[in-house]
């Protein structure tokens, strides 16, 4: 539409500007260009046509306020591009899903998953799964894990913290992992190919010489002095180790013992070590007593438990609670949306492991558009209850077992609710289930926030698909509601439940006064969202990026072209909406539409009321009128 309008039609919408009531600017406001509908492949059925079709908004930005107002009406968000199912056309369509955090009630399967991470925390959980992590995989850092992690960790996270035992199988993992590692940097330049080093091996460090050894005597378990012999040879034969900014440094023990102790660093934790450079020494602790300087500044919540999540302006220094177990130390950090490089290669492991994308698919570019970027106006805690501690905006929730990042939540905190939209997790740590513990202390941060914020009530788990399996996970979370596609009340699940098993569209508000008696048992509903927990146990609380990536602006054919009216369930009156109203944005200008619609010709104007038509029926009356249909 932007490059239909003639210069002579520009320049009469700036004279009937200057004679009309133009709107003023706000301190934050919604802008957004009008993408229109679009079709696509689907990621959740597969289709392989173009059966998914939605309307798509770019925005500029958007106040929380109103991202709220269309969270409503079934918008979601990827990164800066908003999209909403056309429901009674699309493939597989999509309900938005939300629980009151006040009401909710967990489930048999979610007590077992805090019980499991609070049993993981204190030394006391014995993992059983050898065969859950036998399939080779690479670290953050791109390092192979060649060594059944689980098989080793049942060996070392004992009841209780007793001795470790087999200590042969755990020197022999050290050794791979440090042998991989060795190999890892020569591969990426660091140590030079044409020199041959020796395999490592590592000892069992006697409590007699351990004062001798480390710079602190605490729990001090295992040693290497690989170090010295790489250093050795790399002498022998007059080399030197590159670091990434080409920069050569000479092979000490010492320094060679650092460049190991970080790569290997996620290779131990996820066995209950930690790893430390000392004078040359590569040593390995125990993570079972935990440092003097850890104190307990907060508690995660289990299913009946609430916490606090203090600070202001979304610091992450004030925003973080941390339980401290016997065993190890879990940290949870709400911080605002920005890229952090470690993040990012958690997300990257995350997705080629678990959701099989090829590396060169997962990009820091397609990673920012899809989970940092986004066009939220944040709003600072105002002290008056209106808006809680931390802000309302985008926010990234950090997890972390003893400094070492395991999972990241990324949500949008607003007016009314908590927006879960994405969950990647460490795949080494897949049998703590960590999609469904990370929504529970996300529900229970909405609750404990209701104090501070009296509108915040709600926790959005984003679409649920029931045409789709993997996606039914979310009504696990109960009591949940779905919201009517058509007139955008809220629909009590355990009615929407069985009209879905028939129809895939339903005009959910039709069944709303529905007894209980005349809809499936809660009872039953919940055995059979057991049952299915079960089939999925890995799902996290998210959806497939795939799926999401494919809503982008450019995955979309257009299809404005398509006859027949926008859906069926609309009635004339809904559809022959008012445009008048629409505040459109041009040229640093926010007018009224019906302020200017006789500058444009008559063409123009058909064509641009047409799209107006559309997105008005989209995002509804209220919101037309205040978000900035830009045009240029």
């Amino acid at each position: 539409m932007k490059d239909r309008l003639p210069m002579a039609d520009k320049k009469k919408i700036k004279s009937e500007a200057s004679s009309s009531s133009s709107i003023n600017n706000r301190r934050a406001e919604s802008v957004v260009d009008d993408v229109g509908r679009r079709r696509s492949s689907c990621g959740y059925c597969k289709s392989g046509s173009n059966t998914s079709i939605t309307h798509g908004l770019w925005a500029h930005s958007l106040t929380v306020y109103d991202y709220q107002a269309l969270l409503d009406r079934g918008w979601r968000r990827s990164g800066c591009f908003l999209y909403k199912p056309e429901m009674e056309k699309t493939c597989c369509p999509s309900y938005t899903i939300r629980l009151k955090a006040s009401d909710f009630v967990p489930s048999k399967e979610q007590v077992r998953v805090s019980k499991r991470m609070q049993r993981f925390l204190d030394g006391s959980l014995n993992v059983k799964k050898p065969d859950e992590q036998n399939e080779t995989s690479r670290d953050s850092n791109g390092l192979p894990n060649n060594v059944s992690v689980s098989s080793v960790q049942s060996n070392v996270m004992v009841d209780n913290g007793a001795q470790m035992n087999n200590l042969e199988q755990v020197m022999h993992y050290l050794s791979e992992q440090i042998d991989s590692v060795v190999l890892a940097c020569t591969d990426r330049g660091e140590f030079p190919s044409d020199v041959q080093f020796s395999k490592s091996s590592v000892k069992n460090v006697a409590p007699a010489k351990r004062k001798l050894q480390a710079e602190t005597a605490q729990e001090l378990l295992y040693s290497s002095n690989i170090s010295f012999q790489i250093a050795a040879a790399l002498r022998r034969a007059n080399k030197s180790v590159h670091q990434k900014d080409d920069h050569c440094v000479e092979p000490t023990p010492k320094f060679i013992a650092e460049v190991l102790s970080g790569h290997l660093y996620n290779l131990v934790s996820a066995i209950g070590l930690s790893v430390k450079a000392c004078n040359g020494h590569i040593n390995f602790y125990s993570t079972q007593i935990q440092s003097q300087a850890d104190i307990t500044v907060g508690k995660p919540a289990g299913p009946k438990d609430s916490f606090t999540s203090s600070g202001s302006k979304g610091s992450s220094s004030n925003n973080s609670r941390k339980l401290q177990a016997k065993g190890q130390s879990l940290e949870i950090r709400l911080k605002m949306s920005s890229f952090d490089p470690e993040e990012y290669a958690l997300y990257r492991r995350y997705q080629i492991k678990v959701h099989n994308d090829t590396p060169n698919h997962v990009t820091e570019s397609s990673y920012r558009r899809f989970l940092v970027d986004s066009p939220l106006v944040f709003v600072p805690t105002s002290g008056d209850g209106t808006v809680p501690p931390c802000g309302f905006g985008s926010f990234h929730q950090q997890y972390l077992i003893n400094g070492r990042l395991v999972a990241v939540g990324v949500m949008d905190i607003l007016p009314k609710c908590l927006s879960s939209k994405y969950l990647f997790w460490d795949p080494d740590l897949a049998f703590l289930s960590l999609g469904k513990y990370s929504a529970l202390q996300e529900i229970n941060w909405v609750s404990e926030n209701q104090k501070h914020c009296p509108s915040l009530q709600y926790y959005y788990l984003g679409y649920y698909i029931h045409s789709c399996s993997k996606m039914r996970y979310k009504a696990a979370y109960r009591p949940s509601e779905l919201l009517c596609p058509l007139r955008y009340q809220w629909v009590s699940f355990d009615i929407a439940r069985p009209l879905l098993d028939r129809k895939r569209y339903v005009v959910l508000s039709d069944y709303a006064t529905l007894q209980n008696e005349a809809a499936s048992s809660p009872d039953v509903i919940e055995d059979q969202i057991e049952q299915e927990e079960e089939l999925f146990p890995e799902e996290s609380n998210d959806i497939p990026v795939d799926a999401d990536e494919e809503m982008s602006e450019l995955a979309f054919e257009d299809s404005d072209d398509e006859s027949g009216p926008e859906t069926t369930s609309l009635s004339p009156a809904e559809m022959r909406k008012d445009v008048s109203n629409i505040v459109i944005g041009l040229k640093g200008m926010h007018l009224k539409y019906k302020d200017i619609r006789e500058a444009f010709g008559a063409n123009e104007r058909n064509y641009l009321e047409t799209q107006l038509h559309k997105y008005v029926t989209a995002v509804g009356t209220d919101l037309s009128e205040r978000i900035i249909y830009s045009l240029g």
